[in-house]
């Protein structure tokens, strides 16, 4: 397994920005029963972290994507790690609304992208992909070539999977619920038992019951 993927799951953990009880589930908003909880903005309160995030971006989007010639942000939550992004590489910056405003000017995408742009979209979390792939949806109708997504941490759902497939856009993270698991039972954080039924949970959240 990537050592980033395992450091990042780490480090995550150690600021409680996830956070693992499989035997008290946690209730997220779609209404699906989760042993996890995942909050990546916890990690702009600390600044060797969000350095880390910044950089190890960079060099995601380096390695994958060096063609790229803008960075977009989904909001709200990678807002603030798109424009860190931006600004050590250098490059353009905008964001995504969720849906265009309804007063002004009814932008969706705030800032300023030249048509025909490389666009690179950074993305906190991937659960299911749906609000992640709208984003890329308004980036295309605005008139930019999105060239892939980088994120900080996925899932790793197979709906998403298909989703990002579906859609033409290769996703590539920082970390994903796989390396979380390995991290948090190498160092007794959840016992092989709770590692099981965070892996089973993962297959089929939706239905999933404790």
């Amino acid at each position: 397994m990537d050592a980033i993927k395992k450091l990042f799951a780490k480090k995550l953990m150690e600021i409680k920005a996830i956070k693992l009880q499989p035997n008290e589930p946690f209730t997220w908003a779609s209404g699906w029963k989760s042993p996890i909880y995942t909050d990546n903005r916890k990690t702009l309160g600390y600044a060797d972290v969000r350095s880390f995030v910044k950089l190890e971006l960079c060099h995601l989007i380096q390695q994958y994507f060096p063609e790229a010639e803008a960075v977009a942000g989904v909001a709200t939550g990678a807002i603030a790690q798109g424009a860190l992004v931006a600004d050590e590489l250098g490059l353009p910056y905008a964001y995504v609304r969720p849906k265009p405003k309804d007063h002004g000017m009814g932008n969706q995408v705030e800032g300023e992208l030249a048509k025909g742009t490389k666009v690179i979209v950074v993305e906190d979390l991937i659960s299911t992909g749906g609000s992640s792939l709208k984003a890329v949806e308004a980036l295309r109708q605005y008139g930019v070539e999105v060239i892939g997504m980088v994120a900080s941490f996925t899932y790793g759902f197979p709906v998403a999977e298909q989703a990002f497939k579906d859609a033409g856009v290769q996703l590539i993270t920082l970390s994903d619920y796989a390396a979380v698991l390995e991290q948090a039972a190498e160092t007794g954080y959840i016992s092989e038992e709770d590692k099981v039924v965070l892996a089973e949970w993962r297959k089929d959240p939706s239905n999933w019951k404790k």
